[in-house]
């Protein structure tokens, strides 16, 4: 039984480890990073900026009134002009540092995928909360066969459930994660032109993503072979008990050659006739 319980709470750990992964991945927008080459803002020098382009207003001597007719000169040439804004995404929404200050500005990510791929992108979002509910249930599952452990209730059929919802979980999950990259390929090519990045890879949220994927299918593996084997010594322990209860007396059985009666005369020496009859004798 210690045992038993002991294997019980080595597979709730990755289960656990596996519902963590999930929904960390869900939640955050790291799956995928990028960045795309924008103008910078134009700054004066005094500002000391790093992230815009520095210009120097002409003294007033000049006479100019009007600003529109201000010469500004400006030190950046080429492709010193321009800064690599970096961008993540998510699920959700799709985030990108704001160059005139700090802090990020984000938007929902839906708002950019095109309108053909939105309905994928839901199917994508729903399949991956569906995985993080399949791996909670199979945690509680788990658990309550480690807290109401009782021989009355066949817990074979709890482990059963539990390799079948988590096998489930990891395949789900897969097929997910290859939606999302399919629709983010596709939003990179065919999005608004103010957000797709020139650069892209995965993040740490995808990562994530797979890792939980992986635990779930070692975890199913897992489960279904201690299904198998205790499933195989229960079926041997009433196979047991059930010729115990009927035990195989060995009885001797008859000769069937025995004769029961015999009815030969046997002659003697003094010329006598015996006739064998069962139970006496007779002299003839």
């Amino acid at each position: 039984m210690d045992r038993a319980r002991q294997q019980q709470a080595l597979t709730l750990l990755p289960i656990c480890l596996a519902f963590a992964l999930s929904l960390t991945a869900v939640s955050s927008s790291y799956w995928c990073e990028g960045a795309r080459k924008v103008t910078k803002p134009l700054c004066l020098d005094q500002l000391h900026g790093k992230n815009c382009i520095h210009f120097r207003r002409p003294n007033s001597s000049y006479g100019t009134k009007d600003e529109s007719q201000v010469v500004l000169y400006i030190w950046e040439i080429g492709d010193d002009k321009f800064i690599q804004r970096r961008l993540h995404v998510g699920l959700w929404e799709s985030c990108e540092e704001n160059l005139n200050s700090t802090g990020e500005r984000c938007r929902s990510f839906r708002s950019v995928v095109p309108t053909e791929e939105q309905g994928v992108l839901w199917l994508c979002i729903g399949a991956e909360v569906l995985v993080v509910f399949l791996i909670l249930t199979s945690a509680i599952l788990l658990g309550s066969r480690m807290s109401f452990h009782s021989c009355g209730f066949n817990w074979l059929k709890v482990d059963a459930s539990i390799a079948i919802l988590m096998v489930f979980a990891g395949l789900l999950g897969m097929v997910s994660h290859m939606m999302y990259t399919t629709i983010f390929q596709i939003t990179v090519n065919l999005g608004p032109e103010d957000w797709r990045p020139q650069t892209w890879d995965y993040g740490w949220s995808y990562c994530l993503a797979w890792g939980s994927f992986a635990l779930c299918m070692a975890v199913s593996v897992t489960v279904m072979s201690r299904y198998t084997t205790a499933h195989l010594e229960c079926s041997e322990r009433q196979r047991v008990q059930k010729s115990q209860q009927h035990p195989q007396y060995g009885f001797s059985k008859p000769e069937t050659s025995q004769r029961v009666w015999e009815t030969g005369a046997t002659p003697s020496p003094a010329g006598h006739t015996f006739l064998n009859v069962p139970g006496k004798v007779s002299m003839c």
